[in-house]
């Protein structure tokens, strides 16, 4: 099974010329990751110019926090070069210089904070890139034990024999089951792009790759029935739902 749909750890760069400060921002996100219990890795670096002599940096990261006052190559010009290649990765400046701010929103940063403020804003502003990313965990107490679950790899949930069984993707593909009805399930993963189409299927949308002569393929390679009661009501939700994202 192709582990293309699993989510890595959040990738982190901290890039900053004074070692404490790199230290500090460190353990600070450390701190509110692990209490949000996100996987991740944060990677250090000393100033631009040793950020950029890896060209893999400017499309590998989800997050850059960047000091903009550095000597050679400072903060902005960082920010530049990784948005040539990459709108994607969310950059945050942290600096000790209010005057900068506009350089940052030139660069579309979705924070800048200073240095002073740190303790309290970083956190703010790791919630809100997570709510953008929208990194979703749901806990279930399976037979199998509890487990929290990302939203995105789980691909569908089948009603069968009086228990509803999860296909999730993680290292392949994984089978939880839980002596739940799936109308319970349905209701728990609201909100989350979890389509009902079928009374015995509900299915994650973001793995839809076609709704076709009364079946849904996955990108796994899986196919779903579709019965002709649902069929069209199915279509219309998917394509609302691909026009929404």
């Amino acid at each position: 099974m192709s582990q293309n749909f699993v989510r890595p750890q959040l990738q982190i760069a901290v890039c900053d010329d004074e070692p404490y400060a790199r230290k500090r921002i460190q353990r600070l996100l450390e701190n509110c990751l692990d209490k949000r219990e996100i996987s991740y890795t944060i990677t250090l670096y000393g100033s631009g110019r040793e950020f950029l002599e890896k060209p893999e940096n400017l499309t590998g990261f989800d997050v850059v926090f960047l000091d903009i006052n550095m000597e050679e190559i400072d903060g902005i010009q960082t920010a530049e070069r990784i948005r040539s290649f990459h709108s994607d990765t969310y950059l945050v400046f942290i600096t000790s210089y209010i005057h900068y701010a506009l350089e940052g929103y030139r660069v579309n940063a979705v924070r800048y904070i200073l240095k002073e403020t740190l303790d309290t804003a970083l956190e703010e502003c790791v919630d809100a890139i997570l709510e953008k990313m929208r990194i979703s965990y749901v806990t279930f107490s399976f037979i199998q034990g509890e487990r929290k679950l990302y939203t995105d790899n789980l691909l569908y949930v089948e009603s069968r024999s009086h228990k509803s069984v999860f296909y999730y993707l993680e290292n392949g593909q994984n089978i939880y089951e839980i002596y739940e009805k799936l109308d319970q399930i349905e209701e728990r993963l609201e909100g989350f792009g979890f389509l009902r189409v079928h009374k015995s299927y509900l299915v994650n949308q973001k793995h839809i790759r076609q709704i076709c002569n009364y079946r849904i393929l996955l990108d796994t390679g899986e196919e779903i029935p579709v019965p002709r009661s649902r069929y069209q009501q199915t279509k219309e939700a998917f394509a609302a739902y691909k026009g929404g994202n």
